[in-house]
């Protein structure tokens, strides 16, 4: 998904320049990075609102447009106000496609309804992770990672290494390969009485055959 932000230079600094700046209906943010100078613009509140409730938004490179010159952008920060719909400040960061980046992608975790730990155990997925470091170069990079717990049986747990990345996206931090991800956490109290279930199924019709000699 592609997203194309416009953007006005401006001069003013400082927080009362910021604050008349909302009072307008517009965000101040800054854009740098790319051994270029800091440069400090303006957009348009209402817009940039909308655009940051789509998740994508957060992990894509966006096309910021400054009077007239483009630049390939990710998103670095924002700032909220504390109970307030309102962006008070935006950091945007200046990428180069002919090199891998590093960014944050949102995780998408999918069949842990049909996997043996859930639907033949009653077990229950949990997860560790919201979001996942990642690198690679941004014709490479997808919107998210899919994580696939198809397999993922009561007891076990899905360890980073064992993800299936996107071809080009490799994890930012090869430590990070022993982290656990997802695992199926167990009643244990129903497994003792699937298992108990059994035997006592067994021992009644001897009770009965007992009762019935006496």
């Amino acid at each position: 998904m592609q997203f194309n932000l416009t953007a006005t230079k401006r001069d003013a600094k400082g927080s009362g320049a910021s604050r008349r700046l909302r009072h307008t209906g517009n965000t101040p943010a800054i854009i740098y990075g790319n051994d270029k100078p800091a440069l400090q613009v303006t957009l348009d509140h209402n817009g940039l609102y909308h655009a940051l409730r789509n998740e994508a938004f957060h992990s894509s490179v966006l096309n910021i447009e400054v009077e007239g010159n483009k630049e390939a952008v990710i998103l670095r920060d924002v700032q909220w106000h504390p109970f307030r719909q309102l962006v008070l400040h935006v950091d945007f960061q200046r990428v180069d496609t002919t090199h891998a980046i590093h960014i944050k992608l949102p995780v998408h975790f999918v069949n842990a309804d049909v996997c043996p730990g859930v639907k033949v155990h009653g077990g229950v997925a949990s997860h560790t992770i919201t979001e996942l470091d990642i690198k690679g170069l941004v014709a490479d990079l997808p919107a998210f990672i899919e994580i696939d717990l198809k397999d993922l049986d009561a007891g076990a747990a899905l360890h980073l290494k064992d993800v299936k990345l996107p071809k080009g996206v490799e994890l930012a931090h090869a430590t990070d390969g022993d982290k656990v991800v997802a695992s199926i956490v167990t009643n244990r109290g129903a497994e003792v009485e699937e298992a108990a279930a059994p035997a006592a199924a067994a021992a009644a019709p001897a009770a009965s055959e007992g009762a019935a000699k006496a």
